[in-house]
């Protein structure tokens, strides 16, 4: 059992052979943390972890303490965890140990994504229950440690079985106190086409973390921090990574305090936030994962990236690989026909391409992006025979068919919005604020979501649609809800979260063969919430190759590249005016979900060849790209490099891509990973990126995985200066099955 309790020392510990996690109940009754990292020997004590030089969880100074779930106004001046407002408008409270429970498997939280099991004996949970005598107040904090990762998964569950109704102020996620604050902090911020830019910074007294109150995860941040130790690189070193399967508001914070010490926190953002708890009830809070490593940052990734590919997304389309696209979006914008989409699936066909995706201006007068939002109906003037007939006429061609909807806006300009404008969100009496030209609908009322999933229902029941992209292209503004007493205001943003979710649940169990994609104006909402419902993501509007080496490196810190929505565009680059060769656009976007954004009616003959090519090469290795195991490998000079590699049992494919040529440099020594020491690999170079391969197979032929990964490739910078800027390579590693005795 991973899970053993000591009833002796009243210690848990949770353990698995790569992670050990170790909480203890104190004799005050409150739960300490005791130990979080690499694996100690089970079915031991532990007294001296439970002691600091300042006396730890046994100190009494509770601001010197490591707790497990801080309460807030008992001597711990530090942020709480949760904080309950009770009927006599008090907020004091320490629960204390009432009772346990120790099982095999993983419990779903209703209504709120969450990482599963398909087996029993893939994990083991604890779920710990604590209890206010005075206010009948019950907390259970669930953890649930898996048999084959060193993750933790974590939520908490608050219910009053009181005599009066309670106010939940703060209910975080996790708590983790942490003895020491030697650590250095690392996020992603940005903004909208800049996404996943990654942040670094040491860890000082006072708070550090991200967050959001939009309505959405947010362009901005994303749900999750890593801690890292100041010499841990990707290949080296301790870290632990926190991440929220959340969708809306959260916050995610570190606090340094005075005594060197440090408090990880993660949940919803309580600045937004309140719920009120009827006698009786009950109330979760979304679901955290912590994730240590003492082997890097690298490994770090991969344990996420293995939760959300296998145990996070669900279906036929958890494990398969995706289809090769083409969106007509940025080749056509709003003006187009059915002539003009079907000349270019035409073409599509030839290249390779399997799936057609027709976004946004299909349905109403959606002319522009002034109107026609909730009116999804197709419109005549564009598809005289609707999407029923223009589907079957792209299925007829040899290709898949999919479509774009944004099921959670309005127009100000529409049918639904003349028939019902006390959808829209927004505060009687004020104005409300119409960004990009519309309204989000009121998704915290049953009504509405009712509505919406009939009738998009109806939209994807009436074609062969074999994929969606869903689009949420602002946040929320003036939020109120008409369907909410005043005193329960506060649950807006997270009951309109609870209500996507709804919304997702319903059609995507309806339509199990759709593969959905979500997007937020590219990765306004690019979260593990999501990820459990839409399995793959549009993660920037920012197609331009350069920028895109930017931002899925952030992205791949938590994120697998089987949810990485990843197109090759037209140039000059629709964002940045950049002009970059095919090739190299290519051989970024291999890494991922691979799609074109362009109109190949208006490719030349070369291009088109090209192109032929580089989709053939992509379908040959598909597998390796969207579900090997990712590598962020390290270059001499960031600013100037970037190398990827993806592994899978058959091969590794590795991504060296040069982004400003500098004359006279020494060759770059690209270590490789993963490779067997003792094993003989083979090393081909793609030969098709566009340029004369001739004089680089110098790399190639038979080399020792211990070479490769000791030493590396060599790659010559003088050749490459000669090619100029923003040039790549893609190499193709292969174990040999005969090796030398």
């Amino acid at each position: 059992m991973p899970i053993g309790f000591d009833q002796e020392t009243k210690e848990f510990h949770l353990y698995n052979g790569s992670l050990s996690y170790i909480i203890k109940i104190l004799y005050t009754g409150s739960v300490g943390q005791v130990y979080c990292g690499a694996p100690l020997a089970p079915h031991r004590s532990y007294p001296f972890l439970s002691l600091t030089a300042s006396g730890g969880v046994l100190h009494p100074d509770k601001s010197m303490a490591r707790f497990e779930y801080p309460a807030f106004g008992t001597g711990d001046y530090r942020t709480p965890a949760f904080v309950p407002q009770f009927a006599d408008g008090s907020t004091l409270t320490e629960p204390v140990y009432h009772s346990h429970r120790i099982y095999a498997g993983k419990p779903a939280i209703p209504g709120l994504p969450s990482l599963y099991t398909e087996c029993t004996d893939e994990a083991d949970t604890l779920e710990l229950k604590l209890f206010d005598e005075l206010f009948g107040l019950f907390i259970i904090l669930y953890y649930t440690i898996f048999a084959d990762l060193p993750a933790i998964a974590r939520h908490s569950r608050f219910v009053n079985e009181g005599k009066e109704p309670l106010v939940l102020r703060k209910a975080m996620s996790l708590n983790l106190d942490l003895p020491d604050n030697n650590w250095r902090v690392i996020s992603v911020s940005g903004a909208w086409a800049r996404e996943f830019q990654i942040i670094e910074s040491p860890l000082v007294a006072g708070f550090h973390g991200v967050k959001s109150a939009k309505g959405n995860s947010g362009h901005q941040q994303n749900p999750f921090l890593i801690l890292k130790r100041p010499a841990a690189d990707d290949s080296s070193g301790q870290a632990l990574g926190f991440s929220l399967l959340y969708s809306g508001n959260f916050t995610a914070s570190v606090e340094g305090d005075c005594y060197s010490s440090s408090r990880v926190q993660l949940g919803v953002n309580d600045e937004t936030f309140s719920w009120k708890l009827e006698k009786g009830a009950f109330f979760d809070t979304p679901e955290a994962v912590l994730v240590y490593s003492e082997n890097g940052l690298n490994h770090l990734s991969q344990v996420f990236h293995s939760l959300y590919q296998r145990r996070l997304a669900r279906g036929i389309w958890r494990d398969a690989e995706r289809p090769v696209l083409l969106n007509n979006w940025e080749g056509t914008y709003f003006n187009f026909t059915e002539q003009k989409l079907l000349a270019m699936a035409s073409v599509a066909k030839e290249l390779g391409i399997e799936l057609f995706v027709l976004d946004d201006g299909w349905f109403g007068q959606r002319d522009n992006d002034t109107s026609s939002l909730g009116d999804w109906y197709a419109d005549t003037r564009k598809l005289p025979s609707g999407i029923a007939g223009l589907a079957e006429k792209i299925i007829t061609l040899g290709l898949q068919f999919g479509l774009w909807i944004e099921p959670e806006m309005i127009s100000k300009n529409s049918r639904l919005f003349e028939q019902h404008p006390d959808w829209a969100i927004g505060v009687p009496g004020r104005p409300r604020n119409e960004q990009r030209n519309q309204y989000v609908l009121d998704m915290s009322r049953q009504e509405i979501v009712d509505y919406i999933a009939k009738i998009i229902s109806d939209v994807i029941a009436s074609a062969p649609i074999s994929y969606i992209k869903w689009d949420m292209n602002r946040s929320i503004t003036e939020a109120f809800s008409l369907a909410l007493a005043p005193d329960r205001q506060s649950e807006f943003f997270h009951r309109y979260i609870l209500g996507v979710y709804d919304l997702y649940e319903r059609l995507t169990t309806a339509f199990p063969h759709i593969l959905f994609e979500s997007c937020a104006g590219g990765g306004g909402r690019f979260d593990p919430g999501i990820l459990a419902f839409a399995p793959q993501g549009w993660i920037s509007d920012n197609t331009d190759a350069v920028e895109r080496l930017r931002i899925q490196s952030g992205a791949s810190l938590v994120y697998p590249q089987s949810s990485w929505g990843s197109h090759v565009s037209a140039v000059p680059n629709h964002q940045t005016g950049r002009t970059t060769a095919i090739s190299f656009r290519a051989m970024v976007a291999f890494f991922g979900d691979l799609g074109f954004e362009l109109d190949p009616t208006t490719l030349s003959p070369e291009e088109k060849k090209q192109i032929a090519t580089y989709i053939e090469f992509y379908k040959r290795h598909r597998k390796t790209f969207q579900y090997g195991r990712f590598f962020r490998l390290a270059a001499p000079d960031p600013a100037l490099y970037t190398a990827w590699q993806a592994s899978s049992e058959e091969e590794s494919l590795v991504g060296f891509y040069k982004l400003q040529a500098q004359p006279n440099r020494a060759p770059v020594r690209l270590r490789l990973a993963s490779l067997e020491p003792d094993a003989l690999y083979t090393i081909s170079l793609w030969e098709q990126g566009g340029f004369e391969a001739n004089d680089r197979t110098y790399n190639c032929g038979l080399r020792g995985g211990d070479e490769l990964m000791y030493a590396g490739l060599s790659l010559d910078t003088t050749y490459v200066t000669k090619q100029g800027d923003f040039f790549g390579e893609i190499f193709i590693i292969k174990k040999r099955e005969e090796q030398e005795p």
